[in-house]
């Protein structure tokens, strides 16, 4: 595995170095927190880093990468001097997996790197969750990338909650990351609607809508028995929770409940912004996807209607970065396209 190991103390990193050489560790090194942020890219799997750096201290490198969309999880080991229990709940605060006090052994080192390896190796569930999600998306086409479009989006919003004092005691970089692991099964009850009302080209009829609307409690009902068989597992509870609820409108007026305002888990109200701006700026069968500005428009109207008023906040104070992560998809998609389009059919230019 490529490790990222980042100190400015050039004998430390030395001797880091050297310790995972010693255990058959690839090792990438970086001066300073600086120098670490311009090495991070989609392999780097795990960092190593001292605290006390400048310009860029391991806190702030820390808070980096939580802030970046990885599509795969980063996992972070911080080494300091300083072993008081304040300190290791401001490394873990700032996105900190591990904590190792200074001076350490190589063997030391060696078994928090292996314990670190565990953990990523757990990823294989959010692999499996994703699949689940392919499942319902693949029976419609129109919605090409939009589990990785609207993924990004939660993370975004998630993480700007996480920047704000009144949320921290329930909105953290466990609460982020299985935003993004989970809000890929919102639709996973579509698996269940069939094909005359799920890709019907025009408008349904009031008997389709209540079809329709059936995939929201359908897909809550089947995470909801899979947490009767693993009734610990947090990331079942908000995948239902976002899948029964993403779809209920701040004032009360959707659907499947008609929940309103604090009745509707904040996961459901981020998914629910996310969806319905990713539904708003895409094509479907059924309509032309409006611009970004557009979309904005509405958005902004919604507010205290279909959306939380926070979370329309939120969206606005990220929307640069919702933008941008738009953009990146979009760029992504017509470069798959150009990929698996035959040479004469390529677009010009």
């Amino acid at each position: 595995m490529r490790i990222l190991a980042v100190d400015d103390d050039p004998v430390m990193l030395e001797l880091l170095k050297t310790a995972l050489d010693q255990y058959g560790q690839t090792v990438v090194t970086a001066s300073n927190g600086e120098q670490a942020i311009q090495l991070l890219d989609p392999s780097t799997r795990f960092v190593i880093t001292d605290w006390m750096m400048e310009p860029v201290d391991g806190l702030e490198l820390c808070r980096t990468i939580r802030r970046r969309p990885y599509s795969r999880y980063v996992y972070i080991i911080m080494l300091s001097s300083q072993d008081d229990s304040m300190n290791v709940a401001e490394a873990i605060a700032a996105g900190a997996d591990d904590f190792i006090t200074k001076p350490f052994t190589a063997a030391e080192l060696d078994a928090r790197i292996k314990a670190g390896m565990h953990a990523l190796s757990l990823e294989t569930r959010d692999v499996t969750i994703f699949a689940l999600a392919r499942l319902a998306e693949s029976r419609d086409k129109e919605t090409g990338r939009h589990l990785e479009r609207v993924r990004n989006y939660v993370q975004i919003l998630g993480q700007e909650f996480s920047k704000k004092p009144e949320f921290r005691d329930r909105i953290d970089t466990d609460f982020v990351q299985m935003l993004y692991q989970t809000s890929p099964l919102h639709d996973i009850g579509k698996v269940a609607i069939p094909d005359a009302v799920l890709l019907k080209p025009g408008s349904l009829t009031t008997e389709e809508f209540e079809i329709m609307k059936q995939h929201t409690t359908i897909g809550a009902r089947t995470l909801g028995e899979v947490m009767e068989s693993y009734p610990g597992a947090a990331f079942l509870q908000m995948a239902r929770d976002i899948a029964a609820t993403h779809h209920e409108r701040f004032n009360g007026q959707g659907y499947p409940h008609g929940l309103a305002g604090e009745d509707i888990p904040f996961s459901g109200r981020i998914m629910a912004m996310a969806d319905v701006y990713d539904a708003t700026t895409s094509n479907r069968i059924y309509k032309k996807a409006k611009s970004h500005a557009q979309a904005c428009e509405e958005i902004a109207e919604e507010s205290g209607k279909h959306f939380d008023p926070r979370v329309v906040e939120a969206f606005f104070a990220v929307e640069p970065e919702i933008l941008a992560a738009r953009e990146h998809h979009l760029k992504a998609a017509k470069d798959q396209r150009s990929v698996l389009l035959p040479p004469t059919l390529q677009p010009a230019g």
